[in-house]
């Protein structure tokens, strides 16, 4: 049985997408997890990058890896991880007696295995969903900066949550909420502005028609050229630098125009996967460039399956559901923003074919799963394959809807070649081109050899 200190993932669960999976995977899965846990630090250096090894092997899992597959991908990713640090008994003893939103160790690295052992405890004693309702959702001062810090670090505490969440194991839990209580609160301050600004619209102004989100993306540079062009290439933070310093009061405006109905939250959960897929597979385009997904915005759609787990949950509110939903859309938002507001080519998805006759002779993505178990990264590709699986059943039931962009099959499928063909075998200068709306991104991007896509 899983506990705050031990992972236990059975084989009958395999996460959203519900595949099977064998005994041995499931075996092999939960020791790997476990290695995690009490071997490496949340982060693997000094700038704060994230150990991504909870995402890769249970995405891997999830989308039917074997037991060696899961074994490479441990042992690719084990070797530059920072070790687990020690408690400090001092500090533990101090967050047991309790702690407030301005509590000292919130934001600092140093204090990750404090709060991993707090939250452990915290869940031993009342459950993991008690404790999500009592440091994310209670609505009070210190759950609030839990709740914003959550959306920092380009969502990684949320993504690291999702899997505790997703798979029911009680330690990734803990890992996720330790996660966000050792990141900087910017994002959630900006997001808390946003928030107050829609509340305080007038009934009416908040009755208006709902604007499709993916029309959203699509118009920032007509709403305003001066939020469209806030970032600039050169920002060591496109949104912190870019988006809040040269136009705070644009991005407010227009963000504030999002809401999420309580009687909607099927369909608005649909459509904020469906969004994400949408511009991370359209904004890959640059002719005459090959295609390459945008690092920033693939954590935006990696994310999103945790709304489908959190919306079925009933002890969570219709308004509790709504507003996680309504951060992470403006939070989407900022970030395509952030990244040069990159075009979203839908013609060329349509019209690419795949270099690989074998890749482009298939007829479903599935086919394709062993070629992305092959790819010996961090987790960021199989994660991405996983989303479109669940972005695009989630989209079936709404296919007449106004905000759907990719409604067949076919579409999907290219989804699954152009990330494989970006992915696959050696790639320069890397798998991901980051920020994709910048041609600077592009410079060092091989081009297609007719000059065409």
């Amino acid at each position: 049985m899983a506990t705050p200190w031990q992972i236990r993932v059975p084989a009958t669960d395999t996460g959203l997408l519900r595949w099977a999976q064998t005994e041995e995977s499931a075996a092999k899965v939960s020791e790997l997890l476990q290695k995690d846990l009490e071997s490496h630090h949340v982060f693997f250096n000094a700038e704060g990058f994230h150990n991504h090894t909870v995402h890769l092997l249970l995405s891997l899992y999830a989308t039917g890896a074997s037991p060696s597959v899961l074994e490479q991908a441990y042992a690719e990713n084990h070797s530059y991880q920072i070790k687990a640090m020690n408690t400090h008994p001092d500090v533990v003893k101090e967050l047991k007696s309790g702690w407030s939103a301005d509590c000292p160790y919130l934001g600092k690295g140093k204090h990750y295995p404090d709060f991993l052992k707090f939250f452990q405890d915290e869940i031993e004693e009342k459950g993991w969903e008690k404790v999500l309702l009592e440091y994310v959702f209670k609505g009070d001062e210190r759950s609030e900066a839990i709740y914003g810090r959550l959306f920092a670090g380009f969502l990684h505490p949320l993504i690291q949550l999702m899997y505790g969440i997703e798979w029911h194991q009680p330690a990734i839990v803990a890992e996720g909420l330790a996660q966000a209580a050792v990141h900087e609160n910017r994002v959630g301050a900006f997001l808390t502005k946003v928030e107050q600004a829609a509340s305080s619209q007038s009934q009416s102004q908040s009755a208006q028609r709902r604007t499709p989100l993916p029309e959203l993306f699509e118009s920032v540079g007509q709403y305003s050229e001066k939020l469209a062009t806030s970032a600039q290439y050169g920002d060591s933070n496109k949104v912190y630098d870019g988006v809040f310093v040269r136009a705070p009061d644009e991005a407010l405006e227009f963000l504030k125009q999002i809401r999420v109905g309580e009687d909607e939250l099927e369909e608005q959960l649909a459509e904020m996967v469906h969004s994400c897929a949408y511009v991370a597979a359209t904004a890959a385009f640059h002719p005459p460039n090959v295609p390459k997904f945008d690092f920033f915005l693939i954590h935006h759609l990696n994310s999103s399956p945790l709304f489908v787990t959190l919306l079925s949950f009933d002890w969570l509110t219709p308004a509790q559901k709504a507003r996680m939903l309504e951060w992470k859309i403006r939070l989407d938002i900022v970030q395509y923003i952030a990244r040069g507001c990159p075009p979203l080519r839908l013609d060329a998805l349509k019209s690419f074919t795949s270099k690989d006759s074998t890749v482009a002779s298939v007829t479903k993505p599935e086919d394709l799963l062993s070629r992305f178990h092959e790819i010996l990264d961090d987790g960021h590709t199989i994660k991405v394959v996983r989303a479109f699986f669940i972005a695009q059943k989630l989209s079936q039931k709404f296919a007449d809807r106004p905000w759907i962009r990719i409604a067949d099959d076919e579409t999907w499928l290219k989804m699954h070649q152009v990330l494989l063909q970006s992915t696959e075998g050696p790639q320069e200068p890397s798998l991901w081109v980051r920020s994709a709306g910048f041609d600077d991104a592009w410079q060092n991007v091989p081009k297609e050899a007719d000059g065409k896509l």
